[in-house]
């Protein structure tokens, strides 16, 4: 019988993700499937591979399973059929099971792995993916009510710090220039291991790309035109915080004497979302109550890839930080999308557990007329939610008739809204 009980080797950055961990361990022997989505080396094998730390603290070696399917020592197990009966062959009978496995869509049909296994009563079943395949609508429709999703980002600001004060102890960095660090080389867990290798950082995030560009899209999706896709990464990336379509990007292509069909470029954004390479964020008319079909932004999962794609010409601070400021609401479990009131845009409408927050991001507001243009939306709206405008301008928070000015950095420090 094939020995499947393979120990994880645990990697020294799983220190600064004990949040994660925490939530798995909440979820630990509830009848549900735990799903961990993310983009590619975000750190969800690192976080399932703590977790499993964590249970051999409380369990025995042999009710722990655990699979990383891009090992080529696991390729049989790639025939779900094969993967079906090893596990069931492997399962301790009259004890808890736990299962994790690790780009477990690798394995084609592997719904039907889990599903079998779901109905097992000594099975406590744990999933990892690099792409929103991993939850289909079809996989969905099949696991409906029965999954729980835990969503990876790489490195939050305050994660961040964590790391390189750990790696560089004799550093005494100031918080403003750990920020420009962090929006220039990005938050990838494993470049704690190279950060002050500049060069190394560049071959990592290029061969990072080229692997999600590759092997996640253009083989999944069959894209062919890989010039093509390479255009509409750096446009979406130049284009942070603005208004887009893919008819939008088409005419702007097809201006400069490139060639395409929106229909085309639609499939390439929509795979991109689907490797968690970029975030789509539709629009939400705030009087009329409704999601908006027409335009939306598209926020990078990390502004190392930003920084490495476009270089430094491209630093556009604003719709950095605003990036950098959807990133975290969505660490923190907002639901998001743009606000749109009469022919004004508020950067975020941020919904959780019933209440709505207006949010405004811009760098700095210390000119008057700037301010009064921030403001303007926020103060359109009639409602008695909270309303904020998040800037890099240090100091204390100030209120402009009930709206909350708070400091950017602050709020990536933990700082509620």
């Amino acid at each position: 019988m094939l020995d499947i009980r393979q120990t994880p080797v645990y990697n020294e950055n799983s220190l600064f993700r004990s949040d994660y961990v925490q939530r798995l361990v909440s979820w630990k022997n509830q009848h549900v499937i735990k799903v961990i989505t993310g983009s590619r080396r975000s750190g969800k094998s690192v976080i399932l591979k703590d977790f499993c730390k964590e249970l051999s603290k409380t369990v025995d070696y042999e009710q722990i399973i655990f699979l990383n399917f891009e090992m080529l020592e696991n390729e049989e197990l790639l025939d779900y059929h094969v993967l079906h009966s090893t596990l069931k062959a492997n399962l301790q009978p009259d004890k808890m099971n736990y299962i994790l496995l690790d780009e477990i869509q690798l394995v084609e049909n592997f719904e039907k792995v889990i599903d079998s296994l779901f109905v097992l009563p000594n099975v406590d079943i744990y999933l990892t993916g690099s792409n929103a395949n991993l939850l289909s609508s079809e996989i969905a429709t099949l696991l409906s009510g029965r999954y729980v999703e835990l969503h990876i980002l790489p490195f939050s600001f305050r994660e961040f710090q964590s790391a390189y004060k750990i790696h560089f102890p004799d550093s005494n960095l100031d918080l403003a220039t750990l920020y420009t660090k962090f929006v220039t080389f990005g938050g990838f867990p494993y470049l704690m291991n190279i950060y002050e290798q500049s060069e190394n950082i560049r071959h990592y995030i290029s061969g990072l790309y080229s692997t999600i560009v590759l092997k996640d899209i253009q083989q999944r999706k069959k894209i062919t035109d890989t010039i093509l896709l390479e255009k509409i990464v750096k446009f979406a990336l130049a284009h942070t915080g603005n208004l887009l379509s893919p008819k939008k990007i088409c005419d702007t292509f097809i201006s400069s004497g490139r060639k395409t069909a929106p229909l085309t470029v639609e499939t390439c954004l929509v795979a991109l979302c689907e490797s968690f390479l970029f975030y789509k964020l539709n629009r939400y008319d705030v009087k009329g109550k409704e999601i908006l079909k027409t335009l939306e932004k598209y926020y990078a999962v990390d502004m190392g890839l930003r920084f490495f794609m476009l270089g430094a010409k491209w630093a556009d601070e604003g719709h950095i930080l605003e990036n950098i400021v959807f990133l975290e609401l969505k660490r923190r479990g907002y639901e998001l999308y743009v606000g749109k009131i009469d022919d004004m845009e508020i950067d975020f409408v941020a919904i959780k557990d019933g209440r709505i927050n207006y949010i405004q991001v811009s760098m700095t507001v210390r000119d008057e007329q700037t301010l009064t243009r921030e403001l303007k939306p926020l103060l359109s709206v009639k409602d008695n939610f909270s309303k904020i405008l998040i800037t890099m301008d240090n100091a204390p928070v100030i209120y402009h008739d009930g709206i909350k000015q708070l400091f950017a950095l602050d709020f990536l420090n933990g700082a509620e809204l």
